[in-house]
């Protein structure tokens, strides 16, 4: 089987793109301790983004007086999910791009919505999500460095 270099490098500069872009979308956070970006994408389309907070019409507030995250923020993949799942767009086949890995909880989202392929900036506390995403098939790939 003959490996494609060029089509490699020219993944590795959309991931890249998007990726950054991931980042950029994680800033409109109000959440203090992290702020995380999500972007699905289709068929060399944004069909999707979305970012770590608290629900619609809740105070923007993410953490406690302790500085821990409240239970009902939405994570950054969630909002996203959720967000192809009110629109015509569908994420089967997608590429979820995002700043941080999936919780385990999200990483059932991303796989029961279709989303194939999962390139991420940093990990997660726990790699639980990562693991059940790589045994359920999704493709996953890291990138920390965005030069």
């Amino acid at each position: 089987m003959e490996i494609n270099y060029e089509n490699e490098k020219k993944q590795r500069r959309y991931d890249l793109a998007y990726l950054k872009m991931a980042v950029e979308w994680g800033k409109l956070s109000h959440c203090k301790r992290k702020q995380v970006g999500a972007l699905i994408v289709k068929d060399s389309m944004i069909i999707s983004d979305g970012y770590n907070g608290a629900p619609s019409g809740f105070d923007n507030c993410c953490e406690d007086e302790n500085g821990k995250t409240l239970w009902y923020v939405l994570h950054a993949e969630a909002n996203a999910i959720m967000k192809v799942a009110k629109s015509t767009n569908n994420s089967n086949g997608a590429t979820l791009y995002i700043t941080l890995s999936p919780c385990k909880e999200c990483s059932k989202l991303v796989y029961q919505s279709g989303i194939k392929r999962v390139v991420y900036q940093k990990s997660y506390k726990d790699s639980e999500g990562l693991d059940f995403l790589r045994k359920a098939g999704v493709k996953l790939t890291q990138i920390e460095e965005l030069n």
